[in-house]
């Protein structure tokens, strides 16, 4: 119980820490208003992704063994999105922007350091089994709401978080597809971890809750 909270205490601190870094990299810059530059600082899905993770890991510091239907729905978003954010920025968006020293340590712990904590995290520490195909379901509502409200927004502003949903640079066709890839992404990773769920239950039975 202590190693898991230690554990969990330090990745909100990376998370935490990494967040409020970028925060102030945004906010130091003399472009747009601060308003704007908050909206469009939230409305990237690293962000987002990374403000899960602090909660989470902030309660489960708390609470190493918490469970519940809406827990168990948070527990899985801070788990597959931070995994789709570290996969999809190593593979397609590392090094499309220059960086400012502090740049990169934000870049490092939102996509690296982040996401390798809350995934070992989870195999050392968590409860099992916890997902459910209904948790599945409901999780990936969180992107597909992400995806809705981007795509939204950029209509209205001509602005895009990510090049690969930039409907004006890629049209609709491309960013369509796009957006089928990374759905299957979705279902993939989570599939692998209710797949890890189940298997790493019935190698730990004492540890085995009931099903989500």
């Amino acid at each position: 119980m202590r190693a898991a909270r230690g554990w969990h205490l330090a990745t909100a601190a990376v998370s935490g820490a990494s967040l409020l870094l970028q925060l102030v990299i945004i906010l130091s810059r003399d472009n747009d208003t601060v308003l704007v530059r908050l909206v469009r600082l939230l409305s990237f899905f690293t962000i987002q992704s990374n403000i899960i993770v602090t909660v989470v890991a902030v309660t489960l510091f708390l609470r190493p063994d918490r469970d519940g239907s809406a827990w168990r729905i948070a527990r899985l978003a801070s788990l597959v999105c931070i995994t789709v954010t570290g996969l999809v920025y190593v593979t397609v968006l590392r090094g499309l922007y220059e960086l400012t020293p502090a740049g990169r340590v934000a870049d490092t712990g939102l996509h690296y350091v982040t996401p390798a904590l809350v995934v070992v995290g989870w195999v050392l520490f968590e409860p099992r089994p916890r997902i459910g195909v209904r948790t599945i379901a409901l999780t990936l509502l969180f992107p597909a709401l992400w995806l809705g409200y981007t795509l939204v927004r950029g209509e209205l502003t001509d602005e895009y978080p990510y090049p690969f949903v930039d409907v004006n640079a890629e049209g609709y066709a491309t960013v369509a597809v796009n957006c089928v890839l990374v759905t299957v992404l979705f279902l993939a990773v989570s599939g692998v971890y209710r797949l890890l769920d189940t298997r790493l239950s019935a190698s730990a039975p004492a540890r085995v809750g009931s099903t989500g």
